[in-house]
């Protein structure tokens, strides 16, 4: 088992607490719900990506890890939920640190499938953003992704950065560092400073 594992497994354990914790806050469903959203929002990214990609089996069907830190991950925002809804920076930067990761990733198990460049930075940013995005349906909100705030253009850019610095050979480690801080700093920024993107022209 390597640290890059661990890491996987820690980031879909956030991801499963963060399921939860929106779950509890917007509908507040039974166990077996709760459990549901989590889990969609733990493994929809990456189980989206490895569809396209032809990986079978998927990932958190190859792995039972996967399923235990799932569960894990609820059971503890069970038993700290009031902290957990308090600690909202905290979450924040998990949040950002995890998309950041999955993004890295996403696009790099694209490119071990031999996909062009620009198909890998899309399928690292759907690792990243597409579980929060069910977990948003499933609990009648506006997707994430639809919301004035960058999201998902903070993990293209990443992914974007992490493909021209493997072009330039620069080291495996090195590259993965540079293109997560690239995500983390660009989400940080835009929420504290409440930047979005231009909106789309609509007809008057």
């Amino acid at each position: 088992m390597t640290f890059q594992y661990f890491l996987e497994l820690a980031g879909t354990g956030f991801f499963a607490a963060s399921g939860a914790v929106v779950a509890n806050q917007k509908s507040k469903p039974d166990w077996f719900g709760v459990t549901f959203i989590g889990f969609i929002t733990s493994i929809g990214g990456g189980s989206l990506r490895d569809i396209l990609l032809g990986s079978y089996p998927l990932s958190w069907v190859a792995d039972v890890n996967r399923i235990y830190v799932i569960i894990a991950g609820i059971v503890f925002t069970s038993l700290f939920f009031n902290k957990l809804v308090k600690l909202q920076k905290i979450m924040f930067v998990f949040d950002s640190l995890g998309i950041a990761m999955f993004t890295v990733l996403g696009t790099e198990k694209a490119l071990f499938f031999h996909c062009h460049p620009v198909i890998a930075a899309i399928m690292g940013m759907f690792s990243a953003v597409f579980g929060g995005v069910l977990r948003d349906v499933l609990t009648n909100e506006v997707p994430v992704i639809f919301r004035k705030e960058i999201y998902a253009t903070a993990c293209l850019s990443g992914a974007l950065v992490y493909l021209f610095s493997r072009w330039l050979d620069a080291p495996r480690d090195y590259s993965m560092i540079i293109s997560m801080a690239v995500i983390f700093t660009i989400r940080y920024v835009a929420v504290k400073y409440r930047l979005s993107l231009p909106q789309f022209k609509r007809e008057s």
